[in-house]
């Protein structure tokens, strides 16, 4: 039997640390519609975070007019209770994705941040991939299952 897919929602905003905090809400007001527990919440606040800020922060570096600098999100509710999140960006992209997701590993040489995303969202999603290609931008899927 396939899962049915029984809600959808697409978000678009400019790459600003502002939108951080909109992703965060949308995406948890959307699933909070299969009454997932505070916990559950959570952690779909958190990984939608890290997913946002590695765009903003890595995809976009050096970007001077953030207005050219989008982020997409797509999400989609499975009759299963299970959340599946799109993230897109249309920035640098990764050059190599398993050194990438190494935890501690950065691109960031001012020492202000720790490495720890990818880390994050594989730790607090009950699956995880990321696609990305140099010059073209990066997306990661990330999947919770909001009920036990």
């Amino acid at each position: 039997m396939q899962d049915k897919v029984i809600n959808t929602m697409k978000l678009e905003f400019t790459a600003r640390s502002v939108n951080e905090s909109l992703a965060r809400s949308a995406v948890s007001a959307f699933a909070a519609q299969a009454d997932p527990s505070i916990a559950v919440i959570a952690d779909i606040k958190t990984v939608v975070s890290e997913a946002v800020t590695n765009s903003i922060v890595h995809g976009y570096a050096g970007v001077e007019d953030k207005s050219l600098c989008p982020i997409y999100i797509h999400c989609k509710l499975y009759e299963s209770s299970r959340l599946v999140v799109r993230l897109k960006d249309r920035g640098c992209g990764i050059e190599d994705i398993c050194m990438a997701m190494q935890p501690l590993f950065t691109t960031d040489t001012d020492g202000e941040r720790s490495g720890m995303g990818f880390t994050i969202m594989q730790t607090f999603t009950d699956g995880f991939k990321v696609r990305s290609e140099p010059g073209k931008g990066t997306t990661v899927v990330l999947e919770k299952r909001l009920k036990r």
